[in-house]
């Protein structure tokens, strides 16, 4: 010790009570002092040095949220927790509290330190998500691995500061808890692989629309985390979905859907098949007059009366001839209104087609893509569009499938009793009594004797 120094002891020996308890508390008075001291110096500072580089580097976004997760005021609270560490033992008088106090300050210095690490992964998620890139990627799960890692490291080297033991020796005792460890933590390393492949394989974003129906989700995404996944349905319920779920089990994207820009149309209308004829040449002329049919029914009528021609006598016979009918009439009337309307996406697949009749009636389907992805827009394009068709299909004489309902039922039955009560009144004429045979359609062989 230089001589300053021992003469500067010398002099306070000679000042200091004689009482140990008095010298005692001067003592950690004195380190109180010095440990509040040192954390002012840190605080006005190293912490207002780094507050001044942030915002003269134009990381303003930096420093408000540093300062919003308190990632400064924590590492603020490390210091006078590492002043008492290392200076109770020039405290008079405390021997036996000198190992305790100094462990517990050490470890609560640590434990500031990571906290304050924590709140600058917190920082940085904050930050990210102000960016446009945050729309679409996540990195809210890696934020999450990465204070898992703190906590995991902090909880090690605290636990060897208390025991006074080397962190390799906790982290070689933990290999025998391996099976346990796997077994506790089971999910969150489920979690943790399968939001590294959702993120890294560009499987899964924020804003995508996806259609999970085990898990009864069907919306958009609004949070990637580490364990879960959000989803806010159509009717603005969250459903909650695990991360490994999406790795491990299949969902629908809608994303390539929405970035190709047409979205697809595929509805059928069901034909009464009593409704399907052959056109005849009057009809055939009527429908020429319509825009969309001139060109389609000019070169059929051209190329049927040549096959016909061809044909010679036996064109004579109607089963024999080529003849148009009212259901071919309405697939190009639909496909040719398809190719003409220009929220329709004419580079995309497009196409009318007749699909195998059942007991309700004949499916035509069309098949295509509207020009916008929005909802309410997709749905009424496509209601503009089936709109047109069912109300053209009576021009082509054909007729929409419907099952009779109750009130048809109760309808026919009225009208057959009408009928009957009309056709009886009608038989017996002007007198009571049975009518003559003949006017009740029946011979005399079919009288009944």
């Amino acid at each position: 010790m230089p001589l300053e120094w021992e003469e500067l002891v010398t002099q306070l020996d000679t000042h200091l009570p004689r009482e140990a308890w008095a010298q005692t508390l001067i003592g950690i008075a004195a380190l109180i002092l010095t440990a509040l001291f040192v954390q002012w110096v840190v605080a006005r500072v190293v912490l207002l040095l780094a507050h001044r580089v942030l915002v003269l580097s134009g990381r303003g976004d930096w420093d408000k949220a540093l300062q919003r997760r308190r990632a400064y005021q924590n590492l603020w609270y490390a210091v006078p927790f590492a002043v008492v560490s290392m200076g109770i033992g020039l405290v008079p008088h405390v021997e036996r509290a000198v190992t305790i106090v100094g462990r517990l300050a050490h470890a609560g210095a640590w434990i500031c330190v990571f906290v304050a690490f924590s709140g600058v992964l917190s920082a940085w998620q904050d930050t990210y998500s102000a960016t446009t890139r945050a729309q679409t990627r996540s990195i809210k799960g890696y934020i999450q691995i990465g204070k898992l890692i703190l906590m995991a490291v902090c909880t090690v080297l605290v636990l060897s500061i208390l025991i006074d033991r080397s962190p390799l020796w906790m982290i070689s005792g933990l290999g025998a808890l391996s099976a346990v460890l796997l077994l506790v933590f089971k999910d969150t390393l489920l979690s943790l692989v399968a939001s590294t492949q959702l993120t890294s394989n560009d499987m899964l974003r924020i804003g995508d629309w996806i259609e999970m129906p085990q898990s009864n989700a069907d919306g958009f995404v609004k949070d990637i985390a580490l364990h879960t996944v959000k989803v806010q349905n159509w009717d603005n319920t969250v459903t909650t979905v695990p991360t490994y779920k999406l790795f491990s089990e299949s969902y629908r994207n809608y994303r390539h859907m929405f970035e190709s820009g047409g979205r697809r149309i595929k509805r059928t209308i069901r034909i009464d098949a009593a409704s399907v004829r052959f056109l005849n040449e009057d009809e055939a002329q009527r429908l020429m007059r319509f825009r969309l049919l001139h060109d389609y029914l000019q070169a059929k009528t051209h190329d049927i009366a040549q096959a016909n021609q061809t044909m010679g006598e036996l064109a004579s016979v109607p089963a024999n001839r080529r003849r148009l009918t009212n259901i071919g009439t309405l697939r190009a009337y639909a496909l040719a209104y398809l190719k003409q309307n220009p929220e329709v996406r004419q580079d995309m697949a497009m196409m009318v087609r007749m699909m195998e009749p059942t007991s309700e009636g004949i499916p035509v389907e069309v098949y295509c893509f509207t020009a916008v992805t929005a909802w309410v827009e997709y749905e009424r394009i496509q209601g503009d569009i089936f709109d047109h068709l069912l109300a053209i299909l009576p021009e082509l004489g054909l007729r929409l499938y419907q099952q009779p309902s109750g009130a048809d039922i109760g309808a026919m039955g009225t009208h057959l009793r009408e009928g009957a009560l009309q056709a009886a009144l009608a038989v017996e004429g002007g007198r009571p009594g049975l009518a003559a045979p003949a006017e009740r359609g029946l011979t005399d062989a079919k009288m009944p004797r």
